[in-house]
């Protein structure tokens, strides 16, 4: 088995270290892919700490990457040595339940397989994308537009997809408010996609203070929760609201700012309990929903979208040794907006 190279959380408590461990053999219908860059999700930070349980150590995060391929099996077609392709959140699923029949094997009922802290079919654990190198069943591997820069489009594997889901699925367009809440590693993409979908994009963000970047991302008005007038200005104002935040709140003001059969879905997890009172959602017949990434095929629509629109995530780059000071700066909300490691600095 080939030895790869990689960064892990040995338990919890222990920051990320130079980590070696096996990837399988290619088999006949795999893709083997040379990691060139890999986003930090927060989702990377709440499972390499065990903040949602059942985290599987030694962990090896990432479930944004971005690469080249260098070798496939004999009995792929869909890619060739040289490509540019991506891996996002999961790398299997029972392929024969009614959600993967559909063609939302996001969704599976088995349970996906994810692309770090999961186990593959034989029980194996998963090992992401803070490596050197990842094998993949070509199903689950992703193609990257070549006008897209492999850096700055690896967080489109989470985050990207993470907003275009709920954006397609609610029927985001023109003749449609759309309000994104938060303007971070998940709002800002929301704010793109939004915007190149052609509804009336507004940010509902804690304060002010990002305003001018809204605008430059392509939000049509900008406005501070903070402010109490605020929800009553904009009551009955939108089709669609999607909270990016990972933090508990009363989801109450965002109710009162929809319009009737409007929907508020939900993207960011936090850990705390949120809460809302149930007329919030009987007046007006309105809803509260979820959304979980997307689907393979899903994916490989945004990624396309994308290409079409030469949408990317703005990122900072940052060497593989320095991804535990990029965790706790991420929890300080100090990037603007995604983290991306360059592989290179793991390989030099």
């Amino acid at each position: 088995m080939p030895q790869a190279s990689g960064y892990a959380a040995q338990s919890a408590k222990s920051p990320l270290g130079p980590f070696s461990f096996d990837r399988r053999d290619a088999r006949e219908h795999d893709v083997v892919i040379d990691i060139k860059f890999c986003g930090i999700c927060h989702s990377d930070i709440h499972q390499a700490r065990d903040e949602w349980g059942g985290s599987i150590f030694p962990m090896v995060p990432g479930h944004e990457i971005a690469g080249i391929v260098t070798s496939i099996g004999s009995g792929v077609t869909k890619f060739k040595v040289g490509d540019k392709v991506g891996v996002g959140c999961f790398v299997d699923s029972c392929r024969t339940c009614a959600e993967c029949v559909k063609g939302e094997d996001n969704y599976c009922l088995v349970g996906m397989n994810a692309t770090y802290n999961g186990r593959e079919k034989d029980g194996t654990p998963t090992y992401g994308g803070y490596s050197d190198h990842i094998v993949v069943d070509d199903n689950y591997v992703l193609n990257i537009p070549d006008n897209l820069p492999l850096d700055a489009a690896a967080p489109l594997l989470c985050a990207g997809i993470t907003l275009y889901s709920p954006l397609k699925h609610w029927n985001a367009g023109p003749g449609k408010k759309v309000a994104i809440v938060g303007l971070g590693g998940l709002g800002h993409m929301g704010v793109k996609l939004s915007h190149a979908l052609g509804a009336h994009t507004t940010v509902l963000s804690q304060s002010l203070k990002k305003a001018d970047d809204g605008k430059r991302l392509g939000a049509d008005e900008f406005y501070a929760m903070s402010d109490p007038e605020t929800a009553k200005k904009l009551a009955g104002t939108f089709d669609l609201i999607i909270s990016t935040v990972g933090v508990a709140m009363d989801y109450g003001q965002f109710l009162s700012m929809l319009k009737k059969d409007g929907s508020l879905v939900l993207v960011g997890a936090p850990e705390d309990v949120s809460t809302f009172h149930s007329f919030g959602v009987i007046i007006g017949r309105k809803s509260i929903a979820g959304s979980m990434i997307g689907s393979i095929k899903e994916t490989q629509e945004m990624l396309d979208f994308c290409g079409k629109h030469n949408i990317v995530s703005d990122i900072e780059i940052t060497p593989i040794d320095k991804v535990n000071e990029a965790y706790e700066r991420m929890l300080k909300s100090d990037v603007r907006y995604r983290f991306v490691i360059d592989l290179a600095t793991l390989k030099a």
